[in-house]
C-alpha cells in the first residue's frame, strides 16, 4: 500500500525512547515523568470498593457527576471561579486526550495556533493533523519567561488559539499575574481560544500561587483548562484528567470527545471523587514535591551540573555546559548507557532542536532513587 503520512516528521516520542533505553541498560530512570512510588492505599481501597459495588460498565459521557462536582468545588476553592458541573466540566482519558480533543474541536485547516517553546510534544502534532499551522514563540532560554511583544507580533486574523502551559513542562517555570494580564490584553474581544495546560496546578513552590486562567474572568470566558489527576494523586497509569470551559465551548468539546473515547474508567472516577473530597489530598502536594526538589538539589549541589530555577512541576533542568560540548541527545544517550542514568534532552521540545546543553530530570521518585541518581551525577 502507498501510505501518505499525515505526520511524516514524527517518530516515537523521546519519553518512550529514553524509558526503553533505561530498561535495556538497567539505568536509573529520571527521564519519563512518572513516580516510582505508589499512590495512597486509601485511593486503591476506594477503587476496589466501587468495582465491587458493580460500577464496571460505561460511565456517563461527560464523567460521573460526583467527580464533576468535586472538580467544580476544587476550582472554586482554589481560584474563586465557578464552573457548572453539568455543562462546563468533562472528565477525559488523561490530559493528552483532552488537549487533542480541544484542538480537534476548534481548529480548522488554515488556522494558526501560537505555541511556546520548549513545548510538550503533543501540541504541535495535533495542530498539524487538523491542517493548521503551529506558530512558535521562544521562551527566554534562561528563565523561560514569555516575550509578550513577540506574541503580539504573531497574532493575526488566522490566529485561533494560544496554548499556554503553567507550571511549565519541561522547564518548571510558572507564569505570574502580570502574564495573565498581558494575555488578556492580547485575546480580549478577539476570536481566539486560550488552551491552558495546567496539569501541574497543585505543584507550585516557594509560596507562589498557581495562576490559573480561571483567576481572570475575561480569560476564563474564552479558555479551555486542562488538568490531570495522574499528576495530582500519583496515578499516571489511570489516565484520567478533566477539562473546564464555558458551556458554549464545552458543548463543542463534547461533540468530539464522545467519538474519541465516549466515557472514562467508571470506578476510578468514583474513587477520585471520594478521595479528593478531602482537600489535603491535593493541597499538600506542593509541599511534598518541593521537598523532593530541595532534596535533589541538596544531593547534587557539589556536582558540575548547574541547576536552573524550578518553581513548579516535578522536573529539574540542569546545564552540563562545563562538562561536555556534545549534543544533548548524544549526551543523554551516553549517560544512560555508560552511567546508567536516564534523562530527557531539552532540544527535543523545540521544533528547531535548539540545544543549550540542558537535560531534564524527573524528581518524582523515592528518596533512595534520588540518592542513587545523585551519586551518579556527582561522579561526572
Amino acid at each position: 500500500m502507498q501510505i501518505s503520512s499525515k505526520l511524516p516528521n514524527v517518530g516515537t516520542t523521546i519519553f518512550t525512547v529514553m524509558s526503553g533505553l533505561a530498561k535495556e541498560h538497567n539505568a536509573i530512570n529520571l527521564s519519563q515523568g512518572f513516580p516510582d512510588f505508589g499512590c495512597d492505599s486509601k485511593l486503591l481501597d476506594l477503587a476496589q470498593k466501587h468495582m465491587q459495588a458493580g460500577f464496571n460498565q460505561y460511565a456517563p459521557m461527560p464523567g460521573v457527576i460526583q467527580l464533576r462536582e468535586c472538580i467544580s468545588k476544587i476550582i472554586s476553592d482554589c481560584y474563586a471561579y465557578i464552573y457548572h458541573p453539568d455543562t462546563e466540566i468533562t472528565v477525559t482519558a488523561g490530559a493528552t486526550q483532552a488537549i487533542y480533543t480541544a484542538i480537534a474541536a476548534f481548529i480548522n485547516s488554515g488556522d494558526e495556533v501560537i505555541v511556546f517553546e520548549p513545548a510538550y510534544d503533543c501540541y504541535i502534532p495535533a495542530i498539524e493533523l487538523h491542517g493548521a499551522k503551529a506558530v512558535t514563540s521562544q521562551l527566554d532560554p534562561l528563565n523561560f519567561s514569555i516575550n509578550w511583544g513577540d506574541v503580539r507580533s504573531k497574532v493575526n486574523a488566522k490566529t485561533k488559539m494560544i496554548i499556554i502551559n503553567s507550571p511549565h513542562n519541561p522547564s518548571g517555570a510558572v507564569i505570574n499575574a502580570d502574564d495573565l494580564n498581558e494575555l488578556e490584553k492580547i485575546v480580549a474581544g478577539k476570536n481566539i481560544i486560550v488552551l491552558s495546560d495546567e496539569v501541574y496546578e497543585h505543584m507550585v513552590f516557594d509560596g507562589q500561587l498557581h495562576q490559573s486562567v480561571a483567576r481572570n474572568k475575561t480569560l476564563a470566558a474564552q479558555s479551555v483548562i486542562v488538568s490531570s489527576f495522574g499528576k495530582t494523586v500519583h496515578t499516571t497509569g489511570w489516565k484520567i484528567g478533566y477539562v473546564a470551559a464555558p458551556k458554549e465551548l464545552m458543548a463543542e468539546f463534547r461533540k468530539v470527545h464522545q467519538f474519541l473515547v465516549f466515557a472514562v474508567n467508571h470506578p476510578f472516577q468514583l474513587a477520585l471523587a471520594d478521595f479528593l473530597s478531602d482537600a489535603k489530598n491535593y493541597s499538600e502536594l506542593k509541599h511534598f514535591y518541593q521537598n523532593k526538589r530541595d532534596l535533589f538539589l541538596k544531593l547534587t549541589k557539589d556536582s558540575k551540573l548547574k541547576p536552573l530555577k524550578t518553581s513548579g512541576t516535578y522536573f529539574q533542568l540542569m546545564s552540563y555546559k562545563t562538562i561536555s560540548e556534545e549534543a544533548d541527545t548524544d549526551f543523554a544517550i551516553r549517560l544512560t548507557k555508560e552511567k546508567k542514568l536516564a534523562t530527557i534532552p531539552l532540544s527535543v521540545f523545540y521544533t528547531n532542536k535548539y540545544d543549550n546543553k540542558v537535560l531534564r530530570f524527573c524528581f518524582a521518585k523515592k528518596d533512595e532513587t534520588l540518592q542513587q541518581a545523585a551519586e551518579v551525577i556527582n561522579s561526572f
